[in-house]
């Protein structure tokens, strides 16, 4: 009778323990997409806006998935004085999504499986953005390093915040395309 007590006990605390486990995991699994994590970040409120001015919010809530590797409001802060408000304008809504969609790779690329892919590529991995153009990913002191068309490069400081359309991973820098 002891013996079959501690295997229904054993048993109750095994699925007890799974159970946890599965809501542990339930409740991690994203449930905003890409625009909606960015949109509850106050450290993106540039990007959001420009988003919203380049008319990419639909692509960007869209299926996916997506790898977007998102610019601080620090990040444009570096850019030239008046170069934000410039790219803001509707007249130049076709230049800002080429920007912004210089930062956006498809798929689902994680950071494991993107310094995975840079390892075995030599030290540098080519990303092919949506826009048509082309990261340079690198390791540089164990931090994921993009490198852009002119040379610019951004560091991934924060990875792997997951969205139900993909991944996002935040950079210091805005990375610009060769035209």
């Amino acid at each position: 009778m002891f013996h079959n007590s501690k295997t229904v006990l054993a048993a109750l605390l095994a699925t007890t323990l799974s159970l946890s486990a599965a809501n542990v995991t339930a409740q991690m699994a994203p449930t905003q997409n890409i625009v909606e994590v960015a949109a509850g970040s106050p450290n993106h409120t540039t990007l959001v806006a420009a988003v919203k001015a380049a008319g990419l919010v639909d692509t960007l809530s869209g299926a996916g998935p997506f790898t977007v590797f998102a610019p601080t409001n620090a990040a444009f802060d570096k850019l030239p004085p008046g170069t934000v408000d410039t790219l803001l304008k509707p007249e130049n809504k076709d230049q800002l999504a080429k920007i912004l969609t210089y930062h956006v790779v498809a798929g689902n690329v994680n950071a494991h499986d993107l310094i995975k892919l840079i390892k075995k590529s030599g030290g540098k991995a080519e990303l092919k953005t949506v826009s048509g153009g082309t990261l340079t990913a690198t390791l540089n002191a164990g931090k994921v390093v993009l490198t852009d068309e002119k040379g610019g490069t951004a560091t991934v400081t924060t990875a792997d915040l997951h969205a139900t359309n993909g991944v996002i991973h935040v950079i210091d820098s805005t990375l610009l395309p060769s035209n």
